[in-house]
């Protein structure tokens, strides 16, 4: 049984989970050395568009809604607004922080440092993940992907759904690589992401804020 949360502790959380996650991907964008699969995708994709990289990821997130609609079996306003909600802000903040993080010379410390940074941000990713999804008010639609995959598929495995759902962005590179033979953001921090990620977002279920417990699991669990 969940603890009915207070809005004050919704609103304390969200906005917690919304900074971690944008700290997260803009370190992971500005040092270069491997994003999280999503945002690695959505850099290739601008680097092969010529488009801005928010644009790339308000795009990205409505293929994701898509995906959703069918993962869930019908369409549901409440997860639609929700996406929408999370969606867009936190594409212009992942921009935002991205080219905060450029500004700073990250670039000059040793590599070993930067790739600890690197990990760092992609765990802070997958924690700012734990939290918005057991808080379950508005995801992110990629991550709300994940979300249904993991309980209605895989049982609550959250390594596995992860890594199902990483699927669609490493198609969309290796499509813009066969178009311009270059990668982007892809690095060891990518391989840390496919290979870690869904566990740092178990492990955070479980030790980060472990009084928050899953909201509404019946309902991503519901197929009608």
């Amino acid at each position: 049984m969940t603890t009915k949360l207070t809005i004050r502790q919704q609103i304390i959380y969200f906005t917690i989970s919304i900074v971690l996650n944008c700290i997260g991907n803009g370190i992971t964008v500005a040092l270069n050395l491997g994003s999280a699969l999503w945002t690695a995708s959505a850099v290739n994709i601008a680097h092969a568009s010529g488009r801005q990289l928010n644009t790339i990821l308000i795009l990205i997130a409505a293929f994701a809604v898509i995906v959703n609609i069918f993962l869930r079996g019908y369409f549901s306003w409440h997860a639609f607004i929700g996406n929408i909600l999370f969606a867009v802000p936190f594409s212009i903040l992942v921009g935002w922080f991205s080219r905060f993080f450029l500004q700073l010379p990250l670039m000059t410390w040793p590599i070993l440092l930067r790739i600890l940074l690197d990990f760092g941000g992609i765990m802070l990713i997958g924690i700012a993940i734990s939290i918005y999804q057991r808080l379950n008010i508005a995801l992110h639609p990629t991550d709300e992907m994940m979300q249904l995959v993991r309980f209605r598929l895989l049982h609550g495995n959250a390594w596995a759904a992860q890594i199902v759902s990483f699927v669609p962005p490493i198609i969309a590179i290796t499509l813009t690589y066969l178009l311009t033979h270059q990668l982007y953001a892809i690095n060891l921090g990518t391989v840390f992401s496919l290979l870690c990620q869904g566990y740092i977002v178990g492990q955070a279920d479980r030790y980060v804020f472990p009084r928050l417990k899953h909201q509404h699991l019946p309902e991503i669990k519901s197929k009608s």
